[in-house]
C-alpha cells in the first residue's frame, strides 16, 4: 500500500475545501487550458507513478511561486504523488505581496536575505518544507527531465515556446496581480490570485486522480 500523502494544517484545509466545493474559475478556454493540463499530467501519472510539476512565468516571483505551492497541497489532498517546482526566464525575487498573499490562507513562510532570499515554506506538520526562492528554469533545484511545464504567464509563453526536458508543456496563463502593486486593489488581487490557482489546481488534481 503506498505511504498516504502529507495533510495540510487546519487553515489550509479549510480554504482547499471551499475552494474545491467551488470548483474551477474562468470561461469555457480556460477551463479548455485546464483540461490540457489534467490530460499531460494524467500521461505522467500513468507512466511514472508519480509527476514533477514546473510552474513557470517571467521572473519567478509571483505566479509561479503560487502554482508550485498551491499545487503541493491539490495533490496531496486528491491522494496525486507529486513534485512541484517553480523557475523564470530571468530571476529576480519572490515578491513580498505573493508571500504575504500565501501565508493569509495558511502557509508559514520563514527567510531572510537581501537581493534574492530563500524562503522555507510549511503546509503540513508531516510535509518537508519546500525552498521557495525566484531562480530560472534551468537552476540545479529544479528538474531537468520527465516534468510537466506549466507556462502561467503569456510573456514566459511567448518567449519559451520549447522547455528542455520537459515531456509536456501546457499554456495556462494568468493575470499578473502585479498590476495593482501600489493600488487600494493590491491585497484583493492578490488573494484573488491566490484563490484562481487554488480552485483550478484542486480541481486538476482531483481530475487525475480520477
Amino acid at each position: 500500500m503506498p505511504a498516504a500523502l502529507p495533510t495540510p494544517n487546519a487553515t489550509l484545509e479549510q480554504k482547499f475545501t471551499a475552494w474545491e466545493a467551488a470548483g474551477p474559475t474562468g470561461d469555457e478556454a480556460h477551463r479548455a487550458k485546464l483540461q490540457t493540463l489534467v490530460t499531460a499530467s494524467k500521461a505522467e501519472y500513468t507512466r511514472r507513478g508519480s509527476i514533477d510539476v514546473l510552474f513557470v512565468c517571467t521572473h519567478n516571483s509571483r505566479r509561479s511561486h503560487m502554482g508550485q505551492l498551491l499545487s503541493a497541497v491539490a495533490a496531496a489532498r486528491a491522494g496525486v504523488p507529486v513534485r512541484t517546482f517553480s523557475g523564470g526566464t530571468e530571476a529576480t525575487a519572490f515578491n513580498p505581496r505573493a508571500i504575504a498573499a500565501l501565508t493569509r490562507v495558511g502557509f508559514q513562510i520563514d527567510g531572510s536575505g537581501e537581493k534574492n532570499p530563500h524562503y522555507q515554506v510549511k503546509w503540513s506538520s508531516t510535509a518537508p518544507a519546500i525552498e521557495a526562492f525566484s531562480k530560472i528554469i534551468g537552476d540545479p533545484s529544479n528538474p531537468s527531465s520527465d516534468f510537466v511545464a506549466v507556462m502561467v504567464c503569456t510573456q514566459a509563453d511567448a518567449a519559451c515556446p520549447f522547455v528542455n526536458g520537459a515531456t509536456q508543456r501546457v499554456s495556462v496563463p494568468y493575470d499578473d496581480p502585479k498590476a495593482a502593486d501600489g493600488t487600494p486593489e493590491e491585497t484583493q488581487r492578490y488573494d484573488e490570485r491566490v484563490e484562481q490557482l487554488g480552485r483550478d489546481l484542486s480541481w486538476v488534481f482531483r481530475q487525475v486522480k480520477g
